[in-house]
């Protein structure tokens, strides 16, 4: 029955890019429909979330029979709501939508955690009960406004219109995400992602830690078409991470580094994992201007944890594979060379055709995939001495189970996406995000008046500008800080709707920003969204995390602790982004505005930024690094953080080289630590 479910989504969701015709919240409740019924099909009540089941017992069928009866009620009833009941609800329909919202959010628990359901549940609280319940009434003005609505308007805001559970959110998942998520799976099925693997061990196994950089490699090649982390650890760290502790790393590093390889797939264009698409929609910007736009970040990203476990094989001393048991690079192009024909038409056509929507390139590389798969069966078949007709059965049932693995891999984030939509719809009736920025407006104040004493003090110094600085550094240390205690316990997309919806506007309003504006808007949602990424590796509810450990037989906490260490870098790059948007492409107040030799100037720069401070993080640069050496570089990435004054620039350079110059001194005098760089 699952298989049988998942298929029909997947014709569904191919049928329904193919008319594009079809009304909007008809098509977001179909897409929850099959999410509902499939979510209490594959995961189980008692078991750990996100671990499916094989027998569904029959309390589960029932669940997944109301929660998929609520969605088709709404279809069926939704015209007569929107006119002959003027919007309003009555009794009966409060009654499905009340058992939708409960039935959601025990799905999320399922399928998700228990986060989401208790984050939308104290949303709900504080919109039934205005701040009296939950919050001091004297926090600020808009928090007073709010004095609670009634359970029926509350229902009415999240059920029957397209601003709570049905908003943008699940309108990107049923309009987008399920197409590129079925790409991904049906692209792996093809034997994509065993190719990638064998392409990274090939060029980099025999390297210094050769197989943690082929795992770096292979994670951003996989994270090209698929943005899930716990996906790519499990296919990834099968190989990678046995290999990786046979040439020295501890298990618990070996999963570290998958774990962090495969997280930040997610900023791989062109896929981005679903809250790419959302952060589009939120925009109003074409996708091809967002994949342009993060395209230099993501290979700074990959690059600097490169550096990084290049400089943790220097410290353990490790070695590379023999190349004998490395794969060929050049015979293994050769023989997959035909899996670039449907990446390079999506990403060509992405990039390029600025008349083509995201849907219908992924719907056309679909069925251009599909083609592909049959005739690989067809053609290997007969070279092992099969029929046609052999061929062509095989390449079904392998379709099927693309398809079914794609309809899997979606569960979740329909699920999330919709229970998201929970918490926006709640933010827009009470007004709590108008709320919460006076909160950080008096935060800010605050930090901003005491910056302002102590620096009128400073004789030459300009005040102003830093009390302003300051102020701006304080509310996003605060983003950070809600971005990561929310990953804790959600999946990057639910982090990221969450936090455009509350601290994007806040973080605008500080920084004096134009919200509508995407140039301007463009560096916080970047912000945000790459501290959500964090999520898979935050301790201690790391989903990534746990999966590593379970394939490496190390501890999933210190997995994920270690994880987090790499991960450091991501948080220095988020700080670049928002302090020099020409690392997004962004110059001359318009998108994309960035030439090339500015481009390459700004990549340098930061890139030398987060070797400095990956040097300082991991202790090592040409050898280990006292406390002085490693807070010389801290310095300088910092001051590489904005690279457009060039005394500040060359200063950084300076203690850079400085350092590097010390250590080389050192080596000379005594025996060093490790292996040093240059070797």
């Amino acid at each position: 029955m699952v298989t049988v479910i998942a298929v029909a989504w997947c014709v569904y969701q191919m049928y329904a890019a193919q008319v594009g015709n079809i009304d909007t919240l008809t098509l977001r409740a179909i897409h929850l429909a099959f999410a509902f019924s499939l979510a209490y099909m594959v995961f189980p009540f008692r078991k750990s979330p996100g671990k499916p089941q094989t027998k569904v017992p029959w309390y589960d069928w029932i669940l997944g029979i109301l929660a998929t009866g609520t969605a088709i009620y709404l279809i069926v009833k939704y015209p007569a709501i929107a006119t002959v009941q003027g919007g309003s609800l009555l009794p009966i329909d409060v009654w499905v939508g009340s058992g939708m919202v409960i039935l959601l959010l025990l799905a999320a628990w399922r399928t998700i955690g228990i986060a989401m359901p208790i984050v939308a549940s104290v949303f709900m609280l504080y919109a039934l009960t205005g701040p009296r319940g939950l919050i001091r009434g004297d926090l600020g003005p808009q928090l007073q406004l709010h004095a609670g609505q009634s359970w029926p308007q509350v229902v009415g805001q999240l059920f029957a219109n397209t601003e709570g559970i049905f908003g943008t959110a699940i309108g990107v998942s049923a309009q987008i995400v399920f197409l590129f998520v079925l790409f991904g799976a049906i692209f792996d099925k093809l034997g994509a992602g065993d190719w990638f693997m064998n392409v990274a061990q090939g060029a980099l196994g025999g390297f210094r830690g050769g197989p943690a950089k082929a795992s770096v490699l292979s994670s951003a090649l996989n994270g090209i078409i698929s943005g899930s982390a716990v996906s790519n650890v499990v296919t990834g760290g099968n190989i990678t991470i046995g290999t990786m502790k046979r040439v020295g790393y501890s298990a618990e590093k070996a999963g570290a580094i998958e774990v962090a390889s495969s997280s930040n797939g997610q900023l791989m264009p062109p896929v981005m994992g679903a809250a790419a698409f959302i952060m589009a929609q939120n925009l109003n910007i074409e996708y091809r201007t967002l994949i342009l736009a993060a395209a230099i970040p993501a290979f700074l990203c990959y690059g600097a944890l490169l550096v990084v476990v290049h400089l943790e094989a220097l410290k353990l001393g490790l070695k590379g594979l023999p190349k004998n048991e490395l794969p060929r690079v050049r015979q293994t192009l050769v023989k997959g060379w035909y899996y670039l024909i449907p990446l390079g038409y999506l990403i060509g056509t992405l990039t390029i055709n600025p008349e083509a929507t995201p849907e219908r390139v992924a719907l056309n590389t679909i069925f251009m995939m599909i083609a592909m798969m049959f005739i690989q069966e067809v053609y290997f078949g007969r070279k092992r001495g099969l029929s046609v007709q052999q061929g062509l059965l095989d390449g079904g049932k392998k379709l099927i189970d693309a398809f079914e693995g794609g309809a899997r891999s979606m569960i979740g984030i329909a699920i999330a996406t919709a229970a998201a939509g929970i918490i926006v719809g709640i933010v827009t009736i009470t007004g709590l995000g108008f709320g919460l920025a006076d909160i950080v407006q008096l935060v800010s104040d605050g930090v901003r008046n005491i910056l302002l004493n102590v620096a009128g003090l400073i004789p030459g110094v300009d005040a102003g500008a830093v009390a302003g600085f300051g102020a701006i550094l304080i509310v996003l240390m605060m983003a950070q800080l809600i971005a990561l205690i929310l990953g804790m316990g959600l999946p990057t997309t639910a982090n990221y709707i969450l936090m455009s919806a509350l601290i994007v506007p806040i973080i605008a309003k500080i920084a004096g920003l134009d919200n509508t504006n995407p140039v301007q808007m463009l560096p916080v949602h970047m912000f945000v969204f790459y501290f959500g990424i964090m999520a898979d590796s935050t301790p201690p509810v790391a989903l990534a995390a746990f999966a590593a450990a379970a394939i490496s037989g190390g501890n999933p906490v210190a997995t994920g602790v270690q994880a987090f260490k790499y991960e450091l870098r991501t948080a220095l790059l988020a700080y670049m982004l928002f302090f020099n948007p020409q690392l997004l492409l962004i110059a001359n107040n318009k998108l994309s505005g960035l030439g090339f030799g500015d481009a390459i100037f700004m990549i340098l720069f930061a890139f030398t930024g987060l070797v400095a401070f990956s040097a300082a993080t991991m202790r090592f640069l040409h050898r280990k690094t006292n406390p002085l050496q490693a807070l010389m570089l801290l310095v300088a990435s910092f001051m590489l953080i904005i690279p457009t004054h060039l005394l500040i620039n060359l200063l950084a350079l300076g203690l850079i080289a400085a350092v590097y110059f010390w250590q080389k001194a050192a080596s000379r005098s005594e025996p060093p630590s490790s292996v040093p760089l240059a070797a």
